[in-house]
C-alpha cells in the first residue's frame, strides 16, 4: 500500500473517531439523581419554633437543601435515607436566597421520630 492511501485511511479514522465523540449523550436527569449523595441535596434541618411545631401537630419536616435539586430528588433523599414514605414536597426560595422543602410524612410514620434521630428534639 502506498504512503498516501496509508495516510488518508488515518486521516477517516481520526475524523470518524471525532464524530463518535460527539454522538454520545449526556446522561438523563433520572442517572444524575441517583448519582447524588443524599446529604448533597439536604443541606440541614430547618430549626425554629414554626417548623417544630410543624413536626408535632401536622407531621412535616422542614429542610434547608441545596438550590438545584428538584421535588423528586428531594423526595428520593428523604425515603431512602430515613426509610418512611413522603406524600408531598413543596419548596420554597427564602430572602436570603436558600431552597426550603416542606416534607409531609405520610401518616403512617411518624415525623417526630425522625425529628428526634436528627436531634431536633
Amino acid at each position: 500500500m502506498s504512503e498516501k492511501k496509508k495516510q488518508s485511511k488515518d486521516v477517516k479514522n481520526v475524523e470518524k473517531a471525532k464524530t463518535d465523540v460527539k454522538n454520545i449523550k449526556e446522561p438523563t436527569k433520572d442517572v444524575k439523581a441517583k448519582v447524588k449523595d443524599v446529604w448533597s441535596i439536604i443541606n440541614y434541618p430547618h430549626l425554629t419554633e414554626k417548623s417544630m411545631n410543624m413536626v408535632e401537630l401536622e407531621n412535616k419536616l422542614v429542610f434547608i437543601v441545596s438550590k438545584d435539586a428538584d421535588k423528586s430528588e428531594i423526595k428520593e433523599a428523604i425515603e431512602t435515607e430515613f426509610g418512611v414514605k413522603v406524600q408531598w414536597v413543596r419548596t420554597e426560595i427564602t430572602t436570603r436566597g436558600q431552597k426550603k422543602a416542606y416534607v409531609k410524612i405520610s401518616p403512617e410514620f411518624s415525623a417526630a421520630d425522625i425529628a428526634s434521630k436528627l436531634g431536633m428534639i
